[in-house]
């Protein structure tokens, strides 16, 4: 079994600061890209960043200059800073990684965690 786990969500003002964190767990046997998406209310979910094992980035364009991505492969973890957080940030955020397991090692597939929330508002 392998699961994925998000934390570190809250509510926060306008310009204010969050780190989320996601931690994969399990019968692991290697860990691909890592990324986090978000769902906003009445809307489709959508790409936030990813980070590949080798650690090239990718960013929607609504977030480059004010979130992170990074990842620590010891730990099976990825984490998401979000610096100078706006109102249209405000959203269910969730953890995706691409994983082998130890029981099917040449066919990864996605996980996904549970989902954290993250409010902006004033």
């Amino acid at each position: 079994q392998v699961q994925v786990v998000e934390s570190g969500g809250g509510s926060v003002q306008p310009g204010g600061s969050l780190r989320l964190s996601c931690a994969a767990s399990g019968n692991i046997f290697s860990i691909y890209t890592m990324g986090w998406y978000r769902q906003a209310p009445e809307k489709q979910r959508e790409l936030v960043a990813t980070i590949t094992d080798g650690g090239s980035t990718n960013y929607a364009d609504s977030v480059k200059g004010r979130f992170t991505i990074s990842r620590d492969n010891a730990n099976n973890s990825v984490y998401l800073r979000m610096n100078s957080l706006k109102p249209e940030d405000t959203a269910v955020y969730y953890c995706n990684a691409q994983i082998a397991s130890m029981a099917v090692r040449v066919l990864p597939r996605i996980y996904w965690g549970q989902g954290t929330q993250v409010t902006v508002s004033s």
